[in-house]
C-alpha cells in the first residue's frame, strides 16, 4: 500500500511541530492512543543502568547480564532463583509507581476526549494513572497475572498477593519452595502471562478488550481522529505502528503523530497529515499540559 519512500523528520522545527499537536488535539474529535516501550522509559521505567544496578546488583554480580530484560530470560537453576529475580521485577515495573508523572500528564490531555488506548506495554501504567480500564487493551499481556506454562487453560491468574509474598520473603536470591506458583488445575508450573511465543494465554478478559477497540475504531474511522503514537519502535510495527498509517491514510480527516526519541517517520503518503516529533516523550507532554 505505501512506497519505501520514508519521511524520516520534520523539516519545522521541535516547538512548530509541539504546537502543531496541541492544536491537532484541541481539534480531535476522537484520540486513539498507541503506546510502546518508549513511553514507559519516558516515564522512569528504564530496565538497565542505575535502577538496574539499585535493585539487582546480586544478579548482576553471580550472573553477570546488565539488565532486567537479559534477567527475564536467564536460565536460572532452579524455580526458586527464577522467582526471587521475577518478583522483584514485578514489584519494580507493575505494583510501583512510575518515577515520572508521564502517563498522568497524557490522561490530563485526553481525559475530557473520546479516547481509546492499545499498548504493547505490560506494566499496567495506564490502569495506575486513571485511565478508563474499559477504553484499554493491553495486546502483550500484563506482569500482574500468571497463566499455566502448557497451558492446559485459557485462563489466567492475578499474582500480587503472592508476588508481594515472594518478593519480601526471598533471600540468598531465593524464595522459599512453597511458594513456587502452580497451575490450580494441571500442577504444572506457572509463568507470567507475556507473550513471548505460541504458548500466550489470551483469556476472555483479552478477548473482550480487543473486541472493544476493534468496535471503536470501525465506529469512529471516518471521525477527526489523532491516531497518536508514543514510543512504538519497529519490534513488532504491525501491531500499531503499521495500522496506524493504514487508517490514517485512509482518512483524509485523520492525522498521525509519532512521538519518539531518536525514532521517528512515516511513509510519503501521509506525510501531510502527519506531525513527527524526534523529542523525550516526557518534555513534549510536559510542555502540552502546561
Amino acid at each position: 500500500m505505501f512506497s519505501r519512500t520514508m519521511t524520516t523528520r520534520s523539516t519545522n522545527d521541535y516547538s512548530v511541530e509541539s504546537e502543531r499537536l496541541r492544536s491537532a488535539l484541541d481539534n480531535a474529535e476522537t484520540v486513539v492512543i498507541g503506546a510502546g516501550a518508549g513511553l514507559s522509559a519516558a516515564a522512569g521505567y528504564t530496565y538497565s543502568g542505575e535502577r538496574f544496578r539499585d535493585n539487582f546488583a546480586d544478579f548482576e554480580e553471580k550472573y553477570g547480564f546488565h539488565d532486567m530484560y537479559s534477567g527475564g530470560f536467564f536460565p536460572y537453576k532452579t524455580a526458586e532463583e527464577m522467582w526471587a529475580f521475577w518478583s522483584r521485577n514485578i514489584m519494580l515495573n507493575r505494583f510501583t509507581k512510575p518515577p515520572k508523572s508521564v502517563y498522568g500528564d497524557l490522561f490530563s490531555l485526553v481525559k475530557n476526549k473520546d479516547y481509546f488506548v492499545i499498548t504493547t506495554n505490560v506494566d499496567h501504567c495506564f490502569q495506575k494513572s486513571g485511565f478508563d480500564k474499559e477504553r484499554l487493551f493491553y495486546t502483550q499481556g500484563d506482569y500482574g497475572l500468571f497463566q499455566c506454562s502448557e497451558p492446559c487453560c485459557n485462563e489466567t491468574f492475578d499474582n500480587e498477593e503472592i508476588i508481594r509474598q515472594m518478593y519480601e520473603r526471598q533471600s540468598d536470591m531465593k524464595i522459599p519452595s512453597e511458594l513456587v506458583p502452580k497451575c490450580p488445575h494441571c500442577g504444572k508450573p506457572l509463568t507470567m502471562n507475556l507473550r513471548c511465543d505460541d504458548t500466550f494465554v489470551e483469556d476472555e478478559g483479552w478477548h473482550k478488550a480487543a473486541e472493544r477497540y476493534s468496535d471503536f475504531i470501525r465506529s469512529r474511522k471516518h471521525s477527526r481522529v489523532l491516531y497518536l503514537e508514543l514510543g512504538v519502535g519497529y519490534n513488532t510495527p504491525v501491531i500499531i505502528k503499521y495500522p496506524f498509517w493504514k487508517l490514517t491514510a485512509a482518512n483524509p480527516n485523520a492525522e498521525y503523530v509519532c512521538v519518539n526519541l531518536g525514532e521517528t517517520g512515516c511513509p510519503k503518503e501521509i506525510a501531510g497529515q502527519s506531525i513527527l516529533i524526534d523529542g523525550d516523550i516526557s518534555k513534549v507532554l510536559d510542555e502540552l499540559k502546561n
